[in-house]
C-alpha cells in the first residue's frame, strides 16, 4: 500500500481476467500502453453538504488524458487494499483532502476501456460517492490536478455528456447516473451508515 504523501513509482496495480478476479500485481509506471491489460481501478464523486460535486482537471502533463474535465478523484487499490482506504489515501494526495464522510458505492460494477495518445486504459473501475463538509479545504497536487471547481451534479452530467474535453469515464459513468442524484438520500441512507460501521 502507498502511504499518503509517498512517490509512487513504486506503485502496484491489481490485474484482472475477464471475470474480475485477480491474477497477479505490476507496477503502475509499467502496466500503462497500447495493450494494457485489465486491471483494478476506482472513480470517486466528492460531494459537498449542498450535493455540489468537486470536478477535477487532469494535469496538463499527465501521461493520459492530460487536461480533461472529470470527476472528483480516481485511483488504484493496491494490492489487499479495501477501496475505501484506497480512495482516502489518493483524496489525501491528489486534492489535499484529510476530513470526509463514509464511501458510499454508486456503480459497483463499472467497467470500460478508452485510449489517449496510444495509451489505453483498461480497467474494473468501481464508483463511489463521498460527502465533505461545507468548509472542507481542498489543496490540489499540481502534478495530478490542474484546476478544482464545485457544480451542481445536474451541471456536470450535461457537460460530462456534451464537452469534448470531458473525461471518456465520466461520460460513460454519468450516462449510468442519470441526470438527478438524490445525494442526501445515499450518502445519508443505509449504505453510508454501514460504511461509517465498517470503517
Amino acid at each position: 500500500m502507498t502511504s499518503p504523501g509517498t512517490a509512487t513509482a513504486d506503485e502496484l496495480v491489481v490485474l484482472l481476467d475477464d471475470d474480475g478476479t485477480p491474477v497477479g500485481t505490476a507496477l503502475k509506471r509499467e502496466v500503462h500502453h497500447a495493450t494494457t491489460p485489465l486491471h483494478l481501478a476506482f472513480s470517486s464523486y466528492v460531494v459537498d453538504p449542498d450535493g455540489r460535486l468537486l470536478v477535477t482537471r487532469r494535469a496538463w502533463d499527465k501521461a493520459t488524458f492530460p487536461g480533461v474535465l472529470t470527476n472528483s478523484c480516481c485511483g488504484h487499490p493496491g494490492p489487499g487494499e479495501a477501496f475505501e482506504d484506497a480512495i482516502r489515501r489518493r483524496l489525501h494526495d491528489e486534492l489535499g483532502i484529510t476530513e470526509a464522510g463514509p464511501v458510499v458505492p454508486l456503480l459497483p460494477d463499472f467497467r470500460y476501456r478508452a485510449e489517449s495518445g496510444g495509451i489505453v486504459e483498461n480497467e474494473i473501475c468501481p464508483v463511489f460517492a463521498v460527502r465533505v463538509p461545507a468548509d472542507v479545504v481542498v489543496t490540489p497536487d499540481p502534478s495530478e490536478v490542474a484546476e478544482v471547481r464545485w457544480m451542481p451534479y445536474a451541471q456536470f452530467h450535461d457537460l460530462a455528456l456534451t464537452h469534448p474535453e470531458a473525461s471518456p469515464w465520466a461520460r460513460l459513468q454519468v450516462e449510468q447516473l442519470g441526470r438527478e442524484v438524490d445525494w442526501s438520500a445515499l450518502l445519508d441512507g443505509p449504505a453510508a451508515r454501514r460504511s461509517a460501521r465498517e470503517g
